[in-house]
């Protein structure tokens, strides 16, 4: 599973999932920040990454966009509020425990939450 943190999530848990060998890029190491979303998007779908974000409204209405319009989508994962944002080792954690069973990525237009 290849993943592409939205900028509302720290950089630091793209660093995280890497030391577990997970590969994860952050809008913020990639030069994305103060892409829209739908740019962020766009970004991760051509990387063919799953986008991971907090945002859920804007990220679900955008996939039922990338639907209807056939564009390019290789999931999203939200990351509910009940993990705060700064428990970077606890999001990390959850990331990868997510990412064992779905090595070849989500179905294109999948939204899913993480559980905590």
């Amino acid at each position: 599973m290849r993943f592409y943190l939205d900028e509302d999530l720290s950089p630091r848990i793209a660093e995280l999932l890497r030391g577990r060998g997970i590969d994860a890029v952050s809008a913020h190491e990639t030069e994305g920040r103060g892409l829209t979303d739908d740019e962020q998007l766009r970004r991760a779908a051509r990387d063919r990454r799953c986008l991971v974000t907090r945002n859920r409204d804007d990220f679900i209405r955008l996939t039922l966009e990338c639907f209807a319009h056939h564009r390019p989508h290789h999931g999203i994962l939200i990351v509910p509020h009940t993990l705060p944002a700064n428990r970077f080792a606890l999001i990390a954690r959850a990331l990868a425990e997510f990412a064992r069973p779905h090595v070849g990525g989500l179905p294109s237009y999948a939204v899913v939450f993480l559980g905590t």
